[in-house]
């Protein structure tokens, strides 16, 4: 990060300077007092558990030189203390407006990426693509809410070129305030699913909320959307902003002659006159759909074909992003990181296409679907049956009904274990695995399903 003044914090946040001095620098803004290094401004924020403002004495002794708060009583304590206090209404909303500031010393293009399944492979497919020609800046990870957002944009130099981030939502108005403070200029949608469907009650209304990215789109910004994706084709042209539409059976940009292979897949890239191979280094249609969103990208911004087909052939997923892992004879699909009913069929379509001699398909719960959560998960049992998966194991409360539908639609009942705990699930596992078995992992972030992979590759060891 740039250093900002003091001054320059006061004015972006309409706050007060309760003590120290407008001309000191901070060379760095944290939001966790454990990680706080010298000369940083912490800004606490409120949380679920715990309320940041408690700990800004320890953000102090880590060698925070100032600090946001809202709170009256950690004005009045830290008099005594070396330190800036700026005084504001809100933190949120302070780092919010710092972010914004920070952002606007960049005259370079922001690229936004939503939807509700595959943006963070999408993001990282953009940025691979993009570093062919220019310094780029990319939320790492999944920084992309409205902490996350605000952090990233923190680590801006005057070297990059470029910056690729990703937007996520809980509710309306959220996408608003990311788009709000990057000012993005151009935005990327992969699809409209079920995910946060808890919150906002239909898919109707998640396209609404998503496309609060391109509120107020001008004639210089770019539209990339899923052509393919039902919702995203009911994007009404109203806005005169340049549109790239890709897909496999829609779009002006299409892959076409897909070829499934283990670990990889590949397809020809057809636009305009253009025809060229693509070869990806991961599996499944869904990663089709997020290269064919990266390389409009990379079009919109001259990156010359034949490198981009080389960066998407380098390019591998993150942690446990679809990750296959070979140990002897027995395949682990590592795909735990989340899970809606999206990125489940994308999974299963992974296992069911792996050659194996049997298929096994771990599933834990798939969360914050609410009123969709049944018919959700019965979904997915019908898919695991079609599918012709050899054995399914189940996690969770609601991944019953996963069981309970397969068994509906045909699969064999002793072929099919209900589990409630990873425990459980790692002491089927312990009996049933054989050499030649492929055997996929997935559930919800929260029900932490990187147990059973990691008892997997002991195991299997």
């Amino acid at each position: 990060m740039m250093e900002l003044l003091i001054d320059e914090i006061v004015r972006a946040t309409e706050g007060k300077l309760i003590k120290g001095n407008l001309k000191d620098k901070v060379m760095g803004i944290s939001t966790d007092s454990r990680k706080v290094k010298k000369d940083e401004l912490f800004i606490p924020l409120k949380g679920e558990k715990y309320d940041g403002e408690d700990f800004v004495k320890d953000a102090i002794d880590k060698g925070a030189s100032a600090v946001i708060t809202a709170r009256l009583d950690n004005v009045e304590c830290l008099k005594d203390f070396s330190v800036n206090v700026i005084y504001v209404n809100e933190t949120l909303e302070a780092l919010h407006k710092i972010a914004s500031y920070y952002r606007k010393k960049f005259n370079i293009p922001f690229i936004a990426v939503t939807g509700s399944s595959g943006k963070t492979t999408t993001k990282d497919m953009i940025a691979q693509i993009l570093s062919k020609k220019y310094k780029v800046l990319k939320t790492e990870g999944n920084f992309n809410n409205e902490i996350g957002l605000p952090l990233t944009i923190f680590n801006l130099e005057d070297t990059h070129q470029i910056a690729v981030v990703e937007m996520g939502m809980n509710g309306f108005g959220e996408i608003r305030r990311l788009k709000n403070i990057a000012e993005p200029q151009v935005a990327v949608f992969t699809n409209i699913g079920v995910a946060h469907i808890e919150k906002l009650g239909s898919r109707e209304n998640i396209l609404k909320a998503k496309t609060e990215l391109i509120e107020n789109f001008k004639e210089e910004n770019v539209i990339v959307l899923n052509a393919d994706d039902d919702m995203l084709s009911k994007i009404p042209l109203q806005y005169s902003s340049k549109y790239y539409r890709y897909g496999i059976k829609s779009g002006e940009i299409k892959a076409c002659d897909i070829e499934k292979e283990e670990k990889d897949i590949k397809y020809t890239l057809k636009y305009k006159n253009l025809a060229k191979e693509i070869k990806l280094s991961v599996p499944g249609i869904h990663n089709v759909y997020n290269s064919l969103a990266a390389i409009c990208v990379g079009l919109e911004f001259g990156i010359n074909v034949e490198d981009m087909a080389e960066a998407l052939k380098d390019f591998q997923p993150g942690k446990m992003r679809l990750n296959i892992i070979k140990i002897g004879d027995i395949k682990i699909i590592d795909d735990v990181y989340n899970a809606n009913p999206d990125s489940m069929k994308a999974a299963l379509s992974v296992l069911r296409d792996l050659p194996a001699k049997r298929k096994i398909a771990v599933l834990g719960d798939m969360l914050e679907l609410g009123e969709y959560a049944v018919e959700a998960h019965k979904e997915i049992g019908k898919l695991v049956a079609d599918s012709h998966i050899d054995i399914l194991i189940t996690s969770g409360d609601m991944s019953k009904y996963i069981a309970e539908e397969s068994k509906v639609c045909g699969m064999k009942e002793n072929n099919i274990f209900v589990c409630n705990t990873n425990k459980e699930v790692n002491e089927i596992l312990k009996d049933i695995i054989k050499e030649g078995d492929s055997i996929l992992v997935k559930g919800s972030r929260g029900m932490k399903m990187e147990q059973i992979v990691q008892f997997l590759q002991e195991r299997v060891k």
